[in-house]
């Protein structure tokens, strides 16, 4: 039986749209000056990219994190939610008196916060969890808890 991807957070899709627009329309229309770009990246919430597998026992997630230092990441779980939080930093550099008047051209570098949420639809063990961070790739693995499938009864009302 193949299993349908299900989209867990509709609301959160539709605010990335929104933030992704907003932050097209400002570094199209603006003038430069209001819309440097370094400044809006630095502000937004960026959701990163997530894979989630499940079978019988577990959950594995993946999520897409490029240019993070592992100490920059949070996880937190909870029993049937987990939330990815980590933040990148612009570079800060000396620079001398030639590089002071550098301007950026193009600059499609995330800096700022990334955030996601992701709900499992059965408990999960969060004293069992695994997080492993390697190649920009965190890869987290998740048992199950059993739930008991108790069948209906008709209740007696006296």
């Amino acid at each position: 039986m193949k299993k349908e991807l299900i989209i867990r957070e509709p609301e959160l899709y539709f605010d990335s749209i929104h933030n992704e627009l907003n932050n097209f329309l400002r570094d199209t229309f603006l003038h430069p000056v209001f819309s440097n770009p370094l400044n809006v990246k630095k502000n937004s919430i960026w959701r990163p990219a997530v894979e989630v597998k499940q079978n019988d026992k577990e959950y594995k997630i993946k999520v897409q994190l490029p240019g993070v230092d592992k100490n920059d990441i949070d996880v937190e779980l909870d029993n049937d939610f987990m939330t990815i939080t980590a933040e990148i930093e612009e570079e800060k550099e000396q620079k001398d008196e030639k590089e002071m008047n550098e301007k950026f051209h193009t600059c499609e570098f995330r800096y700022g916060k990334y955030q996601r949420t992701i709900s499992f639809d059965q408990p999960i063990k969060t004293s069992e969890a695994q997080a492993e961070y390697k190649n920009g790739i965190l890869t987290i693995k998740i048992p199950k808890q059993s739930v008991e499938h108790i069948s209906s009864r008709k209740l007696e009302i006296i």
